[in-house]
């Protein structure tokens, strides 16, 4: 840790053993001052920990989950109408029918 040297503390350095005593010194106080803020820190830790209002979900985790994997079925058969109905020039509906995968399926197997 390096001293910040001001010039009253120049005036008192006259010697290595000064400067040491000096060094002492300040190293003391930072550490006595570093462990009351330490204290005051944990302090207002615990109070803010005391005084802290539990959180309350509204929707719970499981229910969260079941929400987002509705939303990306969802997703998956709004985006199957769209590139078969609008892109692809057919009927949006007939990407849903179990008739039109097993065609496309022919189709990808057919040797």
């Amino acid at each position: 840790m390096a001293i910040k040297q001001s010039k009253s503390n120049l005036k008192e350095i006259q010697s290595r053993r000064d400067y040491r005593k000096l060094r002492n010194r300040t190293n003391q106080t930072i550490s006595a001052s570093t462990h009351t803020r330490r204290q005051q820190r944990l302090k207002r830790k615990e109070e803010r920990k005391r005084f802290k209002k539990p959180k309350r979900r509204i929707f719970p985790i499981w229910l969260r989950i079941i929400i987002v994997l509705i939303c990306c079925v969802v997703a998956l058969a709004g985006g199957l109408m769209v590139g078969f109905g609008i892109i692809g020039n057919g009927h949006p509906t007939d990407a849903l029918k179990i008739e039109t995968w097993q065609h496309i399926i022919d189709f990808v197997i057919k040797d």
